[in-house]
């Protein structure tokens, strides 16, 4: 580690390091890894990443102690006493940030957000050492269970990869998401790996010419400069093969070339030498030094193809952009003295997301900031010139909310490049987008809420709604409710049960149904989302009523000698057959019945009966003469704890990311999965197959409509296991 600090700090007071590394080795002397080695080599490891990342000393020193607090005797008054208040304070910071679980419910997984976001309001170089502890958890996950290393991978690429990602810390980045996919999606890791080495002489032989040619023409036109040479990273090859469809063989703008130099008139000077040189690909320049990524990377970007046929991408940056493209905001300190380069107010997208969970439903909020955190961003121009960046896709509704909420409340049209368009317009880079108000404007329209992108103006429309429209909200959000229950077979009845309904409400977080009603209204919630998290509640409501009322008419039905209790004696696998004693029992696969759902049985030869769901095709014959006779009647037994395999298919529209979304549904409503796997088809969609464990067909309905609410899920239906 010294040797990292004096390349990156000189100067540094190594006699405080030292103290620290002393009192960090002393309060944690009887811990051990999991591999077994002493705890304090993942301090010392968590140091030395923040140390390459150009911090201060005091960032140093709480990255050495940021575990004391949370796993050994030392308080946060002897660390401050010890080694200075701020060391203490980011010490603390790293502590709670340590303890949010990312992997829980949605609405902790917000709160936790929250934390996070608030900690880089207050000090960014928190967060920066929690992304080095994560890094090196996730270098030495080898050590960790199966189970645990699928929870981290899962969290790294949805948290700590997209927020490397908005800092600026492309290197980091790439490295998370490249260990994550590994334990992932082994497999295809596995593959792309072995694809790499084995064209490894090939590939090192065409970046070398390529390097070679760049670096005489620059040479020979008195530039001074770096070129460096490398393959994309495994994670960017994989998204490419999801996302065009194609093996590793056939992809091949897979190389990517850097030319450093000192300065931005030479980078421009790069740029006609590369063209000359090389036969450039329309549409694939971009500039981000005129107009710098809100993560503040700059570099020119171009795409050409050589002799060879091959095409590649060629970065050109100076040395500040290098190290701002490498490390991000940390990259800062090294450049400007007192971590003036780290100020937050230089992120507005921080403020964004802490705004935008006002009036949001949670789960909303987690995958609406899938969208800011991780989405491309689209730069556009108001008509004076001052840049705006959306995430990719936006529409004049998302600019004229990014000015201001009044700009958009009063919004009645747009102008793309001086010319009138719709609302609905895509922008695109480059763009000078004028927006038209009136003061006699009535407002944002609901449909509104589908068209924009961005978190920041479908939050700020909710609010609109919210604070304008209660009466208006209470109606259409009743009549929406009550529209879903209908569609859900549920009675509306229930909702006015004094004894049901409180119950209900709590589960739902309102404390009237009028509130609730209002939420469906200005969007904070969705009915389908609302009665999802009741149905449960409301089908065992319903069943404890229809018990009490059978009971209420018949009292011997519950004697425990009574015929009914009889014949459940004789249930087996949960099935009871009608009129035969005892048999074997087998769930037929071509359908996967659960309880809930109407069955029949088909007496096999030598297996006993076999249960198909009523509706199953190889049922649809029963009633013919042929079959008659080895069709009999069954029906569910009293078996409310024994879990049943069911397959659902999805319907959904490829992105990435998908599968992981699923794969959190799943998880977070603890259900358990006993395959997932997917299937891209060539028309732009995939079909994702999930097998598992439900309880009864109310259970298995709440997880449908779960999963149907995950973003580009159209559609599902009930597969063979």
């Amino acid at each position: 580690m010294r040797r990292t600090l004096y390349k990156h700090l000189p100067g540094v007071d190594m006699e405080r390091i030292d103290k620290a590394v002393a009192y960090a080795s002393e309060k944690h002397k009887d811990q051990k890894r999991k591999d077994g080695s002493p705890y304090i080599i993942h301090p010392l490891a968590v140091a030395e990443v923040v140390a390459e990342m150009g911090l201060d000393l005091e960032a140093v020193l709480a990255a050495l102690l940021h575990d004391c607090i949370e796993d050994t005797d030392a308080s946060f008054d002897e660390i401050a006493r010890l080694f200075g208040q701020t060391t203490a304070e980011m010490v603390e910071g790293v502590t709670k940030l340590t303890r949010a679980n990312f992997d829980s419910t949605e609405q902790a997984q917000m709160e936790n957000l929250r934390k996070m976001f608030m900690a880089m309001s207050k000090d960014i170089r928190v967060v920066l050492i929690k992304i080095a502890d994560r890094l090196h958890n996730m270098r030495t996950m080898q050590y960790q269970t199966p189970a645990k290393q699928i929870k981290k991978c899962r969290e790294t690429m949805d948290v700590y990869a997209p927020l490397a990602h908005r800092l600026g810390m492309q290197k980091i980045k790439w490295e998370l998401e490249d260990i994550a996919l590994r334990y992932l999606d082994p497999a295809d890791y596995e593959d792309i790996m072995s694809h790499l080495t084995a064209r490894k002489e090939h590939d090192e032989a065409f970046m070398q010419a390529i390097g070679e040619k760049i670096t005489e023409r620059l040479s020979g036109a008195g530039i001074q400069s770096k070129t460096y040479g490398r393959i994309k990273h495994v994670y960017s090859i994989y998204r490419k093969m999801q996302q065009q469809g194609k093996t590793l063989d056939e992809l091949y703008d897979i190389y990517a070339f850097r030319v450093v130099v000192d300065t931005i008139p030479d980078c421009y000077n790069v740029l006609g030498h590369i063209h000359d040189l090389f036969n450039l690909v329309p549409g694939r320049f971009k500039d981000y030094i005129s107009t710098p990524k809100p993560n503040m990377y700059q570099s020119l970007h171009t795409t050409v193809i050589g002799r060879q046929g091959i095409p590649f991408e060629v970065q050109i940056r100076t040395w500040e952009m290098h190290e701002t493209a490498e490390y991000g905001i940390a990259a800062h300190w090294k450049y400007k003295q007192g971590g003036e380069g780290g100020n937050e107010k230089d992120f507005e997208w921080v403020r964004r997301l802490l705004e935008s969970q006002q009036d949001t439903d949670a789960e909303d909020y987690v995958n609406s900031l899938k969208i800011d955190m991780f989405d491309d961003e689209v730069f556009v121009f108001t008509p004076k010139g001052k840049i705006v960046s959306l995430p990719a896709g936006s529409t004049p509704i998302d600019f004229a909310y990014a000015i201001h909420s009044g700009v958009g409340n009063s919004l009645t049209g747009a102008k793309i490049n001086n010319r009138i368009c719709n609302i609905d317009t895509t922008l695109s880079n480059g763009d000078i987008v004028e927006i038209i108000t009136s003061k006699s404007a009535k407002g944002p329209s609901r449909d509104w809420l589908n068209i924009c992108k961005s978190n920041q103006a479908r939050t700020k429309i909710k609010q609109w709604f919210k604070k304008e429209k209660r009466e208006e909200n209470i109606v259409y959000g009743r009549a929406s409710f009550e529209a879903e229950m209908r569609r859900a077979g549920l009675p509306l009845s229930i909702t006015i049960d004094p004894e049901v309904s409180p119950q209900l409400l709590k589960k739902l977080s309102f404390d009237s149904w009028e509130n609730m009603y209002a939420a469906i209204g200005y969007g904070g919630l969705t009915a389908v989302k609302a009665i999802g998290r009741i149905r449960d509640d409301i089908n065992r409501a319903v069943k404890a009523q229809s018990n009490e009322k059978q009971q209420q008419q018949n009292p011997l039905r519950t004697h425990p000698d009574s015929e009914a209790v009889k014949r459940n004696r004789h249930a087996v696998n949960g099935v009871i057959v009608e009129d035969i004693e005892s048999c074997m029992i087998k769930f037929a696969k071509c359908c996967a019945p659960v309880p809930g759902d109407a069955i029949t049985g088909f007496i096999t030869k030598g297996f006993g009966v076999s249960v198909h769901r009523a509706d199953c095709p190889n049922a649809a014959h029963r009633d013919e003469p042929i079959q008659a006779a080895r069709w009999v009647r069954v029906r569910w037994a009293n078996m409310d704890d024994q879990p049943f395999e069911t397959t659902l298919e999805l319907d959904c529209i490829t992105r990435d990311g998908l599968l992981l979304d699923v794969a959190t549904v799943m998880t977070t409503n603890r259900i358990r999965v006993k395959e997932l796997n997917g299937k891209d088809l060539p028309d732009g969609h995939s079909v994702f197959t999930v097998r598992f464990e439900v309880k009864d067909v109310a259970e298995l309905d709440s997880i449908r409509n779960k999963l149907l609410n995950i973003r580009d899920v159209v559609g599902s239906r009930r597969g063979q296991n």
